[in-house]
């Protein structure tokens, strides 16, 4: 790996608010750590081989994640009735299975159980989200290659 691809895991990071990563390959270990009580900074640490000495890097930390606006009481009541389908893993949400494809769902489209939603990219490895119930996509919940975290909500499904 080198400093550009290291930096982009510091922001990926950084972005998703994960407390800690470690990252082992072949010769590169990396781990970082990230607190957003308190302390304003992350630390990564890079070892290129076992015997070589550790390197630090001292980067500022993204700035505290914005709240999310607060929802009106009568859309949340109504969107009980949905089935929100969340993401299983953390990683950057994809619509399309490639830039030149179309989009896996819209809003509105008829899913039904097994059918790919998106994909999440989780360390180059692509991952395709399959729906679990049958029904109509009411909402997308989540921006094109946006980061995910695990257990966030991507889409709602209206079962009926």
């Amino acid at each position: 790996m080198d400093l550009k691809e290291i930096q982009n895991l510091i922001k990926f990071v950084s972005n998703t608010g994960v407390a800690e990563v470690k990252l082992e390959m072949d010769d590169v270990k990396i781990t970082i750590r990230t607190t957003l009580e308190g302390n304003t900074t992350e630390t990564t640490y890079v070892q290129q081989a076992p015997q070589a000495p550790v390197q630090q890097v001292i980067a500022p930390a993204a700035a505290a994640p914005v709240a999310p606006a607060p929802v009106a009481a009568a859309p949340a009541a109504e969107e009980s009735k949905y089935i929100t389908v969340k993401s299983p893993i953390i990683g950057t949400f994809y619509r399309k299975p490639s830039p030149d494809k179309p989009v896996f769902v819209e809003v509105g489209n008829a899913i039904s159980k097994g059918d790919v939603l998106c994909v999440i990219e989780a360390m180059k490895l692509f991952n395709e989200i399959e729906s679990e119930v049958s029904g109509k996509i009411v909402k997308i919940l989540v921006d094109d290659m946006s980061p995910v975290e695990f257990d966030q909500p991507l889409f709602l499904v209206d079962p009926s």
